[in-house]
């Protein structure tokens, strides 16, 4: 199976989205099921997963309501309020939805203190426990402080987002590469998705070689079996349309890789993470 391990959809009249804006004008608008659903067959991607675009319990709702929907979807990351007392039962009633399958933990516009709150790390280690699956969205200055994290966390089941999001577009690549070579050795229950990459060039001015040292890096440090594509359509679209973001990572990778290490990349990974 090919799979899309990170996309989103939206729906403004929801009223959810504050990061949405008139401003950006190419995302103010609604994104579902049937405007991704011609990329991933022109790409051959059999499904996709749905990550969560709002810190709400509606959206993961909404997101579980399409996967009646739609044939594409092949399960939900949604969203907890992991300060909320009340969470495992979110949990437990989200859970019992087939299609939930992992959370996502936002932290990439806050303060990295937040993780280490008693409330929080008690939450990550319930999860922990049940080895569900957790996405993290972080930045590369936080990659210390996510070290940090998961030393608290050793059998955590996660996955970083969009490669920590290191400046591309002054291509730095320290103290990202330290990191991220040390979080892949640490901790081998940790996996990185290769997504949100164009957002972080020039989102005029790109070129394949901006990426080459990105991706590499993350493939030879993690491996093909630890290693994810994703799309990250409709926010892609800052820089890229869908069959350049998929065409980008193709060129991209190692050429020394086998067909059966890309078929990790490019499916077989999110099957193993997600345990769709």
């Amino acid at each position: 199976m090919r799979i899309d391990a990170h996309q989103h959809y939206w729906k403004l009249d929801r009223g959810d989205y504050d990061w949405l804006s008139p401003e950006t004008p190419v995302l103010y608008r609604d994104f579902l099921p049937a405007q991704l659903k011609e990329h991933l067959q022109a790409h051959g991607i059999d499904k996709s997963i749905v990550v969560q675009a709002a810190p709400t319990l509606a959206e993961t709702e909404f997101m579980l309501s399409l996967c009646g929907q739609s044939r594409t979807i092949a399960g939900v990351v949604g969203w907890l309020d992991l300060e909320d007392p009340a969470f495992r039962d979110h949990y437990a009633a989200f859970k019992a939805n087939p299609f939930f399958k992992g959370i996502r933990v936002m932290l990439q516009d806050i303060d990295m203190e937040f993780a280490f709150r008693p409330a929080v790390l008690e939450a990550l280690r319930f999860f922990e426990q049940e080895r569900f699956p957790v996405d993290l969205l972080i930045k590369t200055h936080q990659l210390e402080d996510t070290r940090k994290l998961l030393k608290l966390l050793p059998d955590l089941h996660a996955v970083i987002d969009h490669i920590a999001k290191p400046v591309i577009s002054a291509h730095e690549t320290e103290p990202w590469t330290t990191h991220i070579a040390a979080i892949a050795a640490e901790h081998p229950n940790v996996y990185c998705k290769l997504s949100g990459m164009v957002t972080e060039a020039d989102h005029r001015n790109w070129s394949e070689a901006d990426f080459v040292p990105y991706v590499r890096h993350v493939v030879e440090h993690f491996g093909p079996e630890r290693v994810m594509y994703g799309s990250d359509w409709p926010v892609c679209l800052l820089a890229a349309e869908y069959g350049e973001v998929y065409g980008l990572l193709e060129s991209t990778l190692p050429e020394h890789l086998s067909e059966a290490e890309r078929e990790q990349i490019f499916g077989l990974t999110a099957a193993r993470f997600y345990r769709l």
